[in-house]
């Protein structure tokens, strides 16, 4: 991994904690704890909204991944939701860093974002000028999604009031999870016959302490996020798929397109996006280059960045997104193939791999 240039977060020297789940170490400034919204619900006051050390919270519930059968969509009716607004100049600003898949692992994406010294031993921002990008899926698998999203949130306002910018892109859990809020278990149409997106969600890993703390804020923030942005030559988009091209043929049309979807009141719609946003490997194997230049000469850039399938799946070392009994891949950082056109950014959180921050540009 190419290491970022500023001076490493305090805390430094990791304590062993007791892995109720998996084993994993975590620095100290883990435990600190923070106020949050789930404070006042009752909750430890954790990072970002985090549960008690070595408590399993209620309704968490650890799964194998398999992918659901997915419909095709159709017109219908409007539900108003805003959208962000244009993005400001990147001039003047700090190095840039991208975030993988985090899946609600929080003491991890702590230590992560810590370890490159984006975040200070209270877990406020602490990279100036920097940039960071999330590239999307903040829930399900893990234990405290909503308080991975809590804290990026938080980390969002105090990065823009620092001179620079933490902000995030739509993954495909996020659709899940808006479409099992707002659709529930609502029939859409499917090729293989009749899904829903509670269903889904729940066959994907989601968890109902997540669903239980979604609050407002946080689906209208997950509503707002864009799809696909460029950043120094980087483009930036959560799945290793070439679907965003269905959406338009430039990141303003596809960023337009998504919003729009969402604005409306549709599971179909909804679904059909879900499910073209959940494809993946278009990248992989001798067709994977010509993919990737699909986008690059469609929306600029050199090289793509994006999460969604686990370094380890995407290389065949092992069998599900989630690993498998006694599958503890090693993960040491990004992936770069396709001729060198992409970077996957999923270390393989959810299958005790790694939480990937890094710093761009990776050297060629």
């Amino acid at each position: 991994m190419v290491e970022g240039s500023m001076t490493q977060g305090a805390g430094q020297g990791p304590a062993v904690r007791t892995a109720t789940l998996r084993d994993f170490r975590v620095p100290p400034y883990a435990q600190v704890p923070v106020q949050s919204q789930s404070a006042a619900a009752g909750h430890d006051a954790r990072p970002g909204g985090a549960f008690p050390e070595g408590e399993v919270p209620e309704g968490y519930t650890p799964t194998e991944r398999n992918l659901p059968v997915i419909g095709r969509g159709g017109p219908g009716d409007t539900l108003e939701v805003a959208v962000a607004p244009e993005e400001p100049s990147t001039a003047g600003l700090g190095p840039l860093y991208v975030v993988g898949d985090v899946h609600g692992y929080l003491e991890e994406l702590v230590a992560a974002l810590a370890e490159k010294g984006l975040i200070d031993t209270d877990l406020h921002w602490a990279a100036g000028n920097a940039r960071l990008w999330f590239l999307g899926d903040f829930t399900d698998r893990g234990p405290d999604g909503i308080g991975v999203i809590d804290l990026v949130m938080r980390l969002s306002a105090e990065a823009a009031a620092a001179g620079g910018y933490c902000k995030a892109l739509m993954g495909n859990h996020e659709l899940l999870l808006l479409g099992a809020k707002r659709f529930g278990d609502t029939p859409v149409n499917s090729g293989a016959g009749t899904a829903t997106f509670q269903a889904a969600w729940l066959l994907n890993g989601g968890q109902k302490q997540d669903m239980d703390r979604l609050e407002e804020v946080h689906l209208q923030w997950m509503a707002r996020l864009d799809a696909v942005v460029e950043e120094d030559g980087h483009l930036l988009l959560h799945s290793d798929t070439t679907a965003y091209l269905e959406y338009g043929s430039t990141i303003a049309d596809v960023n337009d397109a998504v919003h729009e979807v969402l604005t409306r009141n549709d599971p179909d719609q909804c679904w059909d996006l879900f499910r073209k946003f959940t494809k993946r490997f278009a990248f992989r194997d001798e067709a994977g280059p010509t993919a990737v230049r699909e986008l690059l000469d469609a929306y600029g850039g050199q090289r793509v960045v994006h999460g969604h399938s686990p370094i380890p799946y995407l290389l065949g070392e092992v069998g599900t997104e989630d690993g498998g009994e006694g599958e503890r891949p090693r993960v040491e950082g990004p992936h770069v193939y396709a001729d060198d056109l992409a970077i996957a950014m999923d270390g393989g959180v959810t299958m005790a791999g790694k939480l990937l921050v890094q710093q761009l540009p990776l050297a060629r």
